[in-house]
Order: C-alpha cells, then structure tokens, then sequence
C-alpha cells in the first residue's frame, strides 16, 4: 500500500513503483487515495474534491490528484503487469479534505480550512445527512468504473468523532452501496463491529478486531503494524518515519507467520498479506524506496513460501547476495546491520 494522500507522488512514480511490485510477485497495489490531508482523485460530479482537497499535502507540500485518465492508465499499467489496484477513499473519519472541499459534508455545514498537520481522528462525515450517502454513490460508482479488479476500500479506521452508535449503521450502509456497483468492500478491522456481508474483506492492522470479522466469515488481510508497516523506522537513528509500533528491522518483517499470527484468525480466513507505507514523512521516490527496501522482498517471500522453508539464518545470506541486484536497478535501499551485505 502507497500513502499518495498524506504527499502525493505522480503517474510515472507510481508506475516505477509497480514495476518493482511485478518483480517481486506481489500481485496487488492499495492506493490510500484520501485522507485529512489530500484528495487524490478526480471525481466529476464532485469536482472540488480534486480542485481544493487535491491542493495540499502533509506540512504545506505540494498537492496534486490523477485524473479519471490517468487513473485508467494506472489500473491498466498495472493490470498488464498482473497487478491489481485497489483504490482506498477513506471514511466516516480521515476526511478532512473532503469536508473542507463541501460544507455540505460537515454536521455544522461550515467546511474547515484544510489541513496539513498530522494528527488523527479529528475528522468526520456527516452521518445523519442525506448528502453523505448521495457523496458515497458516486464517489463509489466513478471509481467502479474505473476499476479493473474486483476490490474498493473503504477505509473506516480511526472514526474517532464518529458517534459509535451512528458508526455501525453507516458502514452497513456504505457497504451495501459497493455491493450495488458490483466490488467487493475492503475495510480497516474497525469495521468488524458491524454485519458483514460475505463478500466483504477486513484489514488487520493493530487490534484484535479481524477474529471478529472471522467469526462472520469475512476474509482478513494481515497487515500488522508491529511487521508489516513500512513506515515505521529500522531503528532509532533511521532518519524517515515513525515509532508508534516500534522499530521493524529487516529480520522483524520476514520474522513472522501469516498462517499463525493471529490465533483466532485460522488460514484459510486469510486472503494474504500487506505492507501499508504510510508516508507523512515519506516525500520522495527515494524514500519509498529507503523505507520499503529491504522489508518488502521479505513480506513478498512470507506470502508466496511455506514456513516450514523460511529461516532468517538462510535468508539473510540470500538477501545480501540481491543487495547487488537492488543496485544495479537503481533502487535506493537500507543496509540493515542484521544483513551480511559484504
């Protein structure tokens, strides 16, 4: 998963991006579309999404959003490369951009300034207002049509000043609307507190909520933060990226077993695995690439190989003997200490 909403990064970035995603045999890209601080996506009938939420990014950085177009030519960039896109648009919470694009979002009706700090959870769509649901289908049905692949994520972390009691019934509803336009809704474990439908899919990421969504019989993505998240920085001197979850270092992320990570969540409930880079400080293809590399090839290996063949000992020989490989593709990439690189 690529953060373009926190900095926004260009066609030929993202396709750079799926190149290395197709070497590696990682077979999907989540494109975390909209937050608080960027709309990324032009969506017709609400123009001003892109026009004002597209303007702005993390710390006053420039903004930017695809076209419908060029968001085609992603999908279609992608899918020659047997990749599929999954766009994210993120909701009830995280939409901040949205909310300063349309007054008519906001409880109040007054749109706030927009926003490019980086707390958390201050965000939150009307619930109570038909204009949100009318918001939702088409926001869902342009998207679906652009669309190659079967998947349309939702989001639906963090809705921390959403009403717990209006938040059920909304993703209910919001479900049903992805249903109606013929995808498969895609949600952060949040959304386990609500009915889902049979189709729907859960993302792990922090919480026990996934065995919650099991127990319905939804499909789980593991995507933990402790491993998986590729933001987090290496260790305490790396110069990019977060601490929330702690450090993840090389042998970290390939240190870990889907099949087994989450006791209440059997194998066969797991659809596969993910590394989300979030990128509040991620503003180039440079890190990206830092903060994805090494770690990535790892997560790829753990969801492709049995565990009975996967040794961090064995690994780490084989991992060192690629760092030529990385540099002859031009790829930036951090030597982790845990690595004989030689």
């Amino acid at each position: 998963m690529l953060d373009v909403a926190r900095h926004f990064f260009g066609v030929d970035e993202v396709k750079r991006l799926i190149d290395l995603l197709a070497a590696y045999k990682m077979n999907v890209l989540h494109l975390h579309l909209t937050d608080d601080q960027g709309w990324r996506i032009e969506i017709r009938s609400w123009p001003r999404l892109a026009q004002v939420g597209g303007s702005t990014a993390v710390g006053g950085a420039p903004g930017g959003f695809y076209t419908q177009a060029e968001f085609a030519a992603l999908v279609a960039y992608a899918q020659e490369r047997y990749v599929t896109v999954v766009p994210e648009i993120e909701m009830p919470g995280h939409t901040g951009a949205a909310l300063a694009s349309y007054a008519e979002l906001n409880a109040d009706g007054v749109a706030p300034p927009l926003y490019s700090a980086t707390e958390v959870g201050q965000s939150t769509l009307a619930i109570d207002r038909e204009i949100t649901y009318q918001f939702v289908e088409d926001v869902v049905r342009e998207l679906a049509e652009m669309m190659s692949g079967p998947y349309l994520h939702l989001g639906g972390d963090e809705a921390w000043s959403t009403d717990p009691a209006d938040y059920v019934p909304f993703v209910e509803r919001v479900q049903a609307i992805v249903q109606k336009h013929g995808k498969r809704m895609v949600g952060w474990e949040e959304i386990a507190r609500a009915r889902l439908l049979p189709s729907t899919v859960v993302q792990h990421w922090a919480s026990g909520l996934a065995s919650q969504a099991a127990a319905q019989g939804a499909k789980v993505i593991l995507s933990p933060a402790t491993r998986a998240y590729l933001d987090m920085k290496y260790d305490a001197s790396t110069p990019l990226g977060l601490e929330w979850a702690g450090h993840v270092d090389v042998p970290d992320a390939y240190g870990w077993d889907p099949a087994t990570h989450l006791p209440e969540v059997a194998e066969g409930d797991v659809l596969g695995v993910e590394a989300p880079l979030w990128t509040e400080t991620v503003c180039s293809r440079a890190d990206v690439e830092f903060m994805a590399l090494p770690r990535l090839l790892g997560i790829a290996e753990i969801g492709w190989s049995p565990a009975a063949g996967r040794f961090w000992e064995e690994y780490r020989h084989r991992l060192a003997a690629h760092g030529p490989r990385l540099e002859a593709m031009g790829r930036q990439f951090y030597r982790s200490p845990a690595v004989p690189w030689g």
